[in-house]
């Protein structure tokens, strides 16, 4: 058991490392693939059934499996398990966290890559549908993000809309650095019935989804819209997974940029072994070097590109269950 947690912690340092940009991937990615092959008993196995079929990349786990079982490497009492939202009655995915302070280590310095220290900054969260349910890990990233802020006006902004405008009128005006952060739906709701204009020192960044209170839109109609009601030049994304401990954020143009712990890889629509090259459309497949203690190679349900500087493109969900090569493994 020494042995073993002394094999973790180096594995967490040397993904420490990669997170901070100190670390190459590749390597890192290959010693934790190695490392959670042989402790995780459930993607060791996944591995074993696939030897002979991942012959340029790594098995990607299907995210499915986080439904329908413990996703963990090693043995450990969960400090906290996310839980993703779904329908009433719905199988959700459960995501095990060993060390909640490893997840608020890795969310940020992912911040910070991205937009700088989040001290800085005035964090206002719309959340609806999040807030009104226990385990979900973007309320657990907003909370953290906005005790860290040293703006004494960030937090959640459920039912106080005047304030929360008045809150944007001000921070523009004074030029604060703000992130306006809102599910989709929420929004929506705030752009229909005010029409304002930010200007540049408010970031307006939506979590994506409607969760059955809208209508889906596209991309371009629905950024198009919220440009036009709010008064910015573009609005912010963030590309996130209860199954993930790390996030990509999008600054326009639905372009995300994974941080150095992440990477995107693309496989053929019916043929999940077939990896594509850069600007087909297919499945998206993430690593995320932070899932130490799950699994670190996901097989999502979303469709996207993926470019030379690594950047990638979501364009939808993938739904037709009968994904060839994963299905059939899901017990």
């Amino acid at each position: 058991m020494l042995f073993f947690m002394n094999e973790r912690d180096s594995i967490k340092t040397l993904i420490r490392s990669t997170i901070l940009g100190k670390q190459d991937f590749n390597q890192a990615a290959q010693a934790l693939f190695l490392y959670q092959k042989e402790h995780n008993i459930l993607y060791g196995s996944f591995c074993e059934l696939l030897a002979d079929r991942f012959s340029h990349s790594f098995p990607f786990l299907p995210v499915e499996f986080f439904k329908n079982h413990e996703v963990k490497t090693g043995t450990f009492e969960a400090e906290t398990v996310f839980t993703s939202s779904g329908t009433t009655g719905a199988i959700t995915s459960r995501h095990f966290v060993k060390e909640t302070e490893w997840y608020t280590f890795t969310f940020t310095e992912t911040f910070r890559k991205a937009y700088g220290n989040p001290e800085d900054f005035c964090f206002l969260c719309l959340l609806p549908s999040y807030l009104e349910r226990s385990g979900s890990s973007l309320v657990f990233m907003a909370e953290n993000l906005i005790k860290q802020s040293r703006n004494n006006d960030s937090g959640f902004y459920l039912h106080a809309t005047d304030e929360l405008i008045a809150l944007l009128h001000k921070n523009s005006q004074q030029k604060i650095p703000t992130v306006l952060l809102g599910v989709t739906f929420a929004l929506l709701d705030l752009a229909e019935k005010h029409t304002l204009r930010l200007g540049d020192s408010i970031v307006v960044m939506e979590t994506g989804g409607m969760k059955g209170r809208r209508k889906e839109m596209t991309r371009e109609e629905l950024h198009g819209f919220l440009t036009q009601k709010l008064g910015v030049k573009t609005i912010h994304s963030e590309y996130g997974m209860t199954e993930l401990m790390s996030q990509a954020y999008s600054k326009g143009n639905g372009l995300f940029f994974p941080p150095p712990q992440m990477k995107v890889v693309i496989t053929d629509i019916n043929d999940p072994f077939q990896v594509l090259p850069n600007g087909k459309t297919g499945m998206l497949n993430i690593i995320d070097l932070a899932n130490i203690d799950s699994c670190a190679f996901i097989a999502t349900k979303d469709l996207g590109k993926v470019y030379e500087d690594g950047s990638f493109e979501v364009l939808g969900r993938y739904d037709h269950s009968d994904v060839r090569g994963c299905n059939l493994l899901i017990a």
